[in-house]
C-alpha cells in the first residue's frame, strides 16, 4: 500500500465530502485492507457512466489494495430508492431485479478487479431479518428523523404523498453497512442522509462506524441535468464503440473537464497538462479524442477505440468541420421536436420547408450521416451537429 497521505489523495479525488477524514486517516493508518462498500439497486437493465464515477472510485481502492464489496441491492430495488424523487418510485419484480443484476456483474468488471471483487446481494441478509427484525429495525428511528431528509421534507410540506414503505429504504442501505461491517461506503451527494445512517446503526451495533465517500453527480450530455436513462442525456457503457466515441465528442468543451476530473484513469498531473496546452491553443476537440478513446478502450477494447476514431473521422470528413462553428441551443420539449423545424430554429435555413426540401434533396447530415426521414424527432439532452449543404454547420444543443 502507498503512503497514507498518498492514499488520500487518490481517494478524494473528485470527491465532494469525505466523512469523516481523520476516522479514515486511522483506518489507512492501520494497515489492514479496508471493506469498501457501494449498493446499486438493479433498476434498469445497463449501468451509464454516471455509474461509473462510483465504480472508477472503487478500483481507486482496489489498486489502493482494499477490498471492494458491490452490493446488489435485489431486495432494496423492490422498494424503490426514494432519494431526489418527488414521488414514490414503482417498485420492481423479482423477476426484473434478478434479471438487471445479471447484466450489472458483466459490465462492473470492464472497470473493477474480479480477483479484487465481493459482489454481495442484500437479500441474503434481509430475507433472513423478517418481520420482527425489520419492526425492530424501524423502532430504530422516528418519523421526525425521517422527515428531516430534505426530498421527504420537501413532498410532506407540498401535501406529495409518501408510502411508508419509502422510509424503510434509508433503514435498509444502513443495516446493509452493519451486516457488511463495512470500513467505508461510498455513494452519491443525493444519498448522504442514507450513507449517514449507516454510521448511526453501527455504532447502535457496537461497530466501529463507516467513513463516507460521497462522489458528485455526473451531468449528462445537455451538462445540466443529471446523467439518465429517463432523460435521454446518458452514456451507457454497454453501447457501441461509435455510439460512446460520437456522444463523448458531443459534449461542451467545458464540460469535457469535468469528465476528465470524474471519468478518465490519466493522473491528475497528465490532465493538468492538457489543460494548459489547450490554454496555450491546442484544440480542444484533440483532447476530447483522446477521452472518448480512452473510454471507448475501457468498454470494448484498445482496437474498437482505433476504429471508432477512423470511423468519426470519416464521416465528418476530416478537415469540413469548421473551427469557427456556431453552437445554438434548441428549446424541443418533452414530445421532441422534428428536424426540420430543429434545422429552421437552429438558423441553418429560413423557413422549414426550405429544410424539408433540403432534406429531400439529400443535403442534410446529422452528425454526419445523411438524413432520410423527414418525420424523425429530436429528444433533449444532447448535442449534435447538423450541416446543410457544404458550407452551413451547427453545433445544436437540444434543451
Amino acid at each position: 500500500m502507498t503512503d497514507v497521505q498518498g492514499a488520500l489523495e487518490l481517494i478524494k479525488r473528485g470527491a465532494d465530502e469525505l466523512l469523516i477524514e481523520a476516522e479514515l486517516i486511522e483506518k489507512l493508518k492501520s494497515g489492514r485492507p479496508l471493506r469498501v462498500k457501494a449498493g446499486f439497486d438493479p433498476t434498469a437493465p445497463d449501468l451509464h457512466l454516471g455509474h461509473t464515477v462510483l465504480i472508477n472510485k472503487l478500483r481507486h481502492f482496489q489498486d489502493l489494495g482494499h477490498k471492494v464489496m458491490f452490493l446488489i441491492g435485489d431486495f432494496t430495488g423492490m422498494i424503490g430508492d426514494p432519494s431526489g424523487k418527488n414521488a414514490t418510485r414503482p417498485p420492481l419484480s423479482r423477476e426484473q431485479i434478478m434479471e438487471n443484476a445479471r447484466t450489472y456483474q458483466d459490465q462492473v468488471f470492464k472497470i473493477l478487479d474480479p480477483e479484487k471483487t465481493e459482489i454481495c446481494f442484500n437479500s441474503a441478509w434481509m430475507e433472513s431479518l423478517g418481520a420482527a427484525g425489520m419492526i425492530r429495525l424501524a423502532s430504530r428511528n422516528t418519523v421526525a428523523r425521517m422527515l428531516e431528509r430534505d426530498d421527504f421534507a420537501k413532498r410532506y410540506s407540498g401535501g406529495q404523498p409518501i408510502a411508508i414503505h419509502e422510509f424503510l429504504y434509508p433503514l435498509c442501505q444502513g443495516y446493509d453497512s452493519v451486516a457488511m461491517r463495512a470500513d467505508v461506503e461510498l455513494g452519491g451527494t443525493d444519498q448522504k442522509f442514507n450513507l449517514l445512517m449507516g454510521r448511526e446503526l453501527q455504532k447502535h451495533d457496537g461497530q466501529a462506524p463507516q467513513c463516507v465517500l460521497m462522489m458528485p453527480l455526473l451531468e449528462g450530455l445537455d451538462g445540466i441535468n443529471k446523467m439518465s436513462k429517463s432523460l435521454g442525456n446518458y452514456i451507457g457503457i454497454a453501447e457501441a464503440p461509435r455510439e460512446i466515441f460520437g456522444k463523448v465528442m458531443s459534449i461542451s468543451d467545458d464540460l469535457m473537464w469535468r469528465y476528465y476530473d470524474l471519468l478518465s484513469f490519466r493522473s491528475t498531473s497528465e490532465i493538468g497538462g492538457l489543460r494548459r496546452e489547450v490554454g496555450s491553443g491546442r484544440n480542444p476537440r484533440d483532447v476530447k479524442v483522446l477521452l472518448a478513446q480512452e473510454l471507448v478502450a475501457r468498454f470494448h477494447d484498445q482496437r474498437a477505440a482505433v476504429d471508432a476514431l477512423t470511423e468519426f473521422e470519416a464521416r465528418f470528413q476530416r478537415g469540413v468541420l469548421p473551427d469557427d462553428m456556431p453552437e445554438v441551443t434548441v428549446a424541443v420539449g418533452a414530445a421532441g421536436l422534428p428536424v426540420f423545424q430543429v434545422i429552421k430554429q437552429a438558423g441553418l435555413t429560413g423557413t422549414t420547408s426550405e429544410a424539408m426540401r433540403m432534406i429531400e434533396q439529400g443535403a442534410v447530415r446529422l452528425n454526419g450521416d445523411r438524413v432520410a426521414d423527414k418525420g424523425l424527432v429530436m429528444q433533449s439532452g444532447q448535442t449534435v451537429v447538423l450541416q446543410v449543404g457544404k458550407r452551413k454547420f451547427a453545433a445544436v444543443r437540444l434543451g
